[in-house]
C-alpha cells in the first residue's frame, strides 16, 4: 500500500534552504549558467544529490502508478573505483524503491566483447534503461543499437562507445584527462630525458584509448626530451600490472615516468617499491582510493587524476530516470569534472 509520504517530492525551495542560497542561484546551477562561485556550485550540487531533487513530472508519474526498472552492467573484477559506483547505486535503492524504481546490478567481463554482448542481449529486454561500462567493439555497438531501437534507453558509464546510438555518456573527458597526465609527468620530470611508459587495462576501452591519445599529444608537443612508449595492457589487474612494470624497469634503463591509464595501481606501486625505483620514476595514475591516497602520502605516486564515482553513479540514475520519463536533462548538473590530487592537497 502506498502512503502519502512515499509521494513526497523535494522542491527547489528545499534545495535552496538546505544549501543556504537563493532560488535564483539554484536555478543557475541547474541550468549551468555563469555567475556562481565554484564552491557554491559544488554545495548546491551536493545538496541536490543528497536530497534527491527531481522535477515535478516525476511525482505525477508516481501518482499514476508508473514504475521503472534499470540495470547497471559492471565489470566482474571490481577495482575500488567501480566498487564505489556499485555501493552508491545500492545506497540509492531504498529511495528509488519508494518511488517505484527498481535498480539491479549485473557483473560481467567487460574486457571480453562476446561476454559483454551476451550480457546486454540477455538482460536488456527486462529493463527500461541500462547503464553499462562498455567496450568499444562492433559486437557491443550492435547490441547497444539493438536495445535503443527496441525502446530501451542505454547510457555508457565511465567508458564510452561513441559510434553507437547510445542515449548519453556519463564520465569525464578522457582526452583531457590524458593531456593532464602528460603535462603533470612532463613538469615533474623537469630537465631529465628518457622514456615514459603507459600501462592500460585494454585499448579496446574508449576511455583508455582517449587517455593515451591525450598524453601522446602533450608529450609530443611540449616535452621533446621525453619519448612516450607504446602501451602495455594489464586488464586493470594488480598482479599483471606488477609483472609488466617489473619487466619495464628491467628492460628500459632510461625509464623516467609511468602513466597508469586505468586501475591495477597497487601492482605498479609494488613493482616500483620492490625495485627501489619509487620516487625516482614519476608515477601518475587515476582515481583517489585508499590505496592511491597511501601511495601519494609515501611518495610512490606523484599525482592522481580523480573523478567522483558517487557523483557518476547518481548522475547515471538521474539520466536514466529523465530518459524514461521524457524529462529534460541538465547538462550543467550532469557534467563530470576532473580533479588533480597531490600529497599537499589530499582531501
Amino acid at each position: 500500500m502506498n502512503t502519502q509520504a512515499d509521494l513526497s517530492v523535494t522542491t527547489l525551495k528545499d534545495v535552496a534552504r538546505e544549501a543556504g542560497v537563493s532560488l535564483a542561484t539554484v536555478d543557475r546551477v541547474l541550468h549551468g549558467r555563469p555567475g556562481v562561485r565554484k564552491a557554491t556550485v559544488q554545495r548546491v550540487e551536493e545538496t541536490i544529490d543528497r536530497l534527491g531533487f527531481r522535477p515535478h513530472a516525476a511525482a505525477a508519474e508516481l501518482a499514476r502508478g508508473k514504475s521503472y526498472r534499470f540495470c547497471f552492467v559492471m565489470p566482474k573484477s571490481l577495482n575500488a573505483f567501480m566498487s564505489e559506483i556499485q555501493e552508491t547505486v545500492i545506497k540509492e535503492r531504498a529511495w528509488l524503491t519508494a518511488r517505484r524504481t527498481l535498480v539491479d546490478i549485473v557483473e560481467t567481463d567487460v574486457f571480453d566483447p562476446n561476454a559483454l554482448t551476451s550480457t546486454l542481449e540477455e538482460v536488456g529486454h527486462r529493463y527500461d534503461g541500462i547503464a553499462v561500462v562498455a567496450l568499444d567493439h562492433p559486437l557491443v555497438r550492435a547490441a547497444i543499437d539493438d536495445l535503443m531501437a527496441s525502446g530501451i534507453h542505454v547510457i555508457t558509464l565511465v567508458s564510452d562507445v561513441p559510434a553507437s546510438h547510445r542515449a548519453r555518456y556519463v564520465g569525464i573527458d578522457n582526452i583531457a584527462a590524458g593531456r593532464t597526465a602528460g603535462s603533470l609527468i612532463g613538469r615533474f620530470i623537469g630537465t631529465r630525458k628518457g622514456k615514459v611508459a603507459v600501462v592500460a587495462g585494454s585499448l579496446a576501452l574508449s576511455d583508455h584509448t582517449d587517455r593515451f591519445i591525450g598524453i601522446s599529444r602533450v608529450i609530443a608537443s611540449d616535452f621533446p626530451g621525453l619519448e612516450l612508449m607504446l602501451p602495455v595492457e594489464g586488464r586493470d589487474e594488480d598482479a599483471t600490472n606488477q609483472a609488466l612494470t617489473t619487466k619495464l624497469l628491467k628492460d628500459v634503463p632510461d625509464l623516467v615516468g609511468i602513466y597508469n591509464i586505468g586501475a591495477g595501481t597497487s601492482g605498479i606501486a609494488t613493482a616500483l617499491v620492490e625495485t627501489g625505483r619509487a620516487g625516482d620514476v614519476i608515477f601518475v595514475g587515476h582515481d583517489l582510493t585508499t590505496h592511491t591516497r597511501r601511495f601519494l602520502l609515501t611518495g610512490v605516486m606523484d599525482a592522481v587524476i580523480s573523478q567522483n564515482p558517487g557523483r557518476e553513479a547518481r548522475s547515471a540514475l538521474r539520466i536514466l530516470q529523465a530518459l524514461a520519463r521524457k524529462e529534460p536533462i541538465s547538462t550543467g548538473q550532469e557534467t563530470i569534472g576532473i580533479d588533480i590530487v597531490i600529497r599537499e592537497n589530499l582531501p
